[in-house]
C-alpha cells in the first residue's frame, strides 16, 4: 500500500502526527486520569472483559495497558461484529485463539450475544480456585468500542436473573484477606458470586502512526473534529480503492449496479443523521431509498476506478482518482453546496453509510501473520 502510505504522509503531516512512532496527545487531562483509575481498579478484579472495534481488533486496544491486561485472566469481547465482515471475523478469532487469548465476537445490543460472553466469563471465573466469596468483572475499553452498551445490556440480564437487586455494598477485593471496598455492580451468577461493575473503564487510545490514527477516527474512537471528516473520507477511500472494494460491490450487485432501480408510492421523509440513531427505517419507501443511495455511492466510487489507468500504489495517481471519486460522490449525494463546504458534507455523509454498515461489512486491520502479543 504504498501509494496510500505516501498520499498519508502528504495530505496528513500537518496534524502533528508522529510518523516514527510515538504516542499522539491529544486526549484532554481528564482521560490520563481515568486511565490511572482504571489501573488502581484492575488491581481488584478477579477477570477483565476488555472491548474492541471488530472493525479494528488491533488498532482499538490500549497497548500502553496490554501488560497489565495480559496478566489478569482476560476476555476480548469484538463487539460491532454485525459491522465486521464475518470471514475475516473469524480468521481474528483464530488468530487470538493461537494467542493463547479468549476472545468473542459479540454485538453488544443483542442478549443472545452478550449471554454467550457471559458464560464464557463464568467459566473462567469458575476456574478460580478462591476462598473470595464475590468475583468482580470489570469492563474496559477505549471510547465508542460499545463498553455501556453492554453494561446496559448485561444489566438486563442481571436483573432477570436476580430480579430483587440492588447495587453492591460490599465486595471483598484486592489481594489481601479481608480488604472490602464499597463497590457498585450488578450480579450475574452465584456460588461463586460474580458481579460486573456497573461503570465501564474508558482507555487512551494508543496513537502509534497515522494510519493507527485514521482508523480510529473512522470508528469514531477519535473525534471527527480532531481530524476532520474530509480526512477521514479520504483514508477510508484509499483503503476501498487499494483492496479493490468496488470491484467487489460490482460483482455482489450487478443488476442494480447497471442501473436497475425500485419504485415506492410511500413518500419517504428520512434522514441520515437516522441511521446513527439505531432506529429502523418507518416505512418502505425509506428501506428503498436507502438502499437505492448505497448503490449510487457504490456506483459512485466503481465508475472512476473502472476507468483508471494510473497506479493505487502511486500516491499522486491515488490522489487524482479520490479527487474524481468526491465529485461523482457529490453528485450521487445530490449535495449543492461548493467547493470545500461540498467536500465537507460529502464526506459526513459518506462516512455515516459507512461507520453504520450500508456500504457492508468490513474490517480494517489486517490479520498479523505471525504470532504475537494480542
Amino acid at each position: 500500500m504504498g501509494g496510500m502510505k505516501g498520499l498519508l504522509k502528504k495530505g496528513l503531516g500537518e496534524m502533528g502526527f508522529n510518523a516514527e512512532g510515538g504516542v499522539i496527545n491529544w486526549f484532554p487531562g481528564h482521560m490520563a486520569a481515568a486511565t490511572r483509575a482504571i489501573r488502581d481498579r484492575l488491581k481488584l478484579a478477579d477477570l477483565v472483559i476488555e472491548v474492541r472495534d471488530s472493525r479494528i481488533p488491533l488498532s482499538s486496544a490500549n497497548a500502553d495497558l496490554q501488560p497489565r491486561l495480559s496478566n489478569k485472566r482476560r476476555v476480548i469481547a469484538l463487539n460491532k461484529k454485525d459491522l465486521a465482515n464475518p470471514n475475516i471475523m473469524n480468521k481474528w478469532v483464530h488468530y487470538f485463539d493461537s494467542c493463547k487469548q479468549d476472545c468473542v465476537s459479540i454485538n453488544a445490543h443483542s442478549k443472545s450475544s452478550v449471554k454467550k460472553l457471559l458464560e464464557l466469563v463464568e467459566f473462567k471465573l469458575k476456574e478460580v480456585i478462591s476462598r473470595e466469596p464475590t468475583l468482580l468483572v470489570m469492563v474496559v475499553g477505549v471510547p465508542n468500542v460499545g463498553k455501556s452498551a453492554l453494561i446496559n445490556s448485561i444489566h438486563q440480564i442481571a436483573l432477570s436473573r436476580f430480579p430483587v437487586q440492588q447495587k453492591m455494598k460490599r465486595a471483598t477485593v484486592g489481594p489481601l484477606p479481608g480488604v472490602t471496598q464499597d463497590i457498585a455492580g450488578f450480579k450475574i451468577a452465584h456460588q461463586p458470586s460474580i458481579y460486573v461493575l456497573d461503570t465501564p473503564g474508558v482507555l487512551i487510545p494508543s496513537i502509534p502512526d497515522i494510519e493507527t490514527g485514521l482508523k480510529l477516527a473512522l470508528a469514531g474512537s477519535v473525534k471527527d473534529s480532531v481530524v476532520g471528516e474530509e480526512r477521514i473520507a479520504q483514508y477510508l477511500l484509499a483503503v476501498l480503492n487499494t483492496r479493490g472494494t468496488p470491484f467487489h460491490w460490482k460483482n455482489q450487485n450487478n443488476r442494480r449496479m447497471e442501473g436497475i432501480r425500485y419504485e415506492s408510492e410511500e413518500k419517504h421523509e428520512y434522514n441520515l443523521k437516522n441511521l446513527r440513531q439505531r432506529r429502523k427505517p418507518p416505512n418502505k419507501s425509506d428501506v428503498l431509498y436507502i438502499e437505492d443511495l448505497v448503490m449510487e455511492v457504490q456506483r459512485a466510487l466503481f465508475s472512476p476506478l473502472s476507468e483508471f489507468n494510473g497506479n493505487v500504489e502511486d500516491e499522486n495517481d491515488l490522489e487524482g482518482l479520490i479527487d474524481q471519486q468526491f465529485d461523482a460522490l457529490q453528485k450521487a449525494l445530490k449535495i449543492t453546496q461548493k467547493d470545500s463546504e461540498a467536500r465537507l458534507m460529502v464526506s459526513k455523509k459518506f462516512l455515516t453509510l459507512f461507520r453504520t454498515g450500508k456500504l457492508g461489512p468490513f474490517i480494517l486491520d489486517d490479520v498479523p501473520d505471525s504470532k504475537s502479543a494480542p
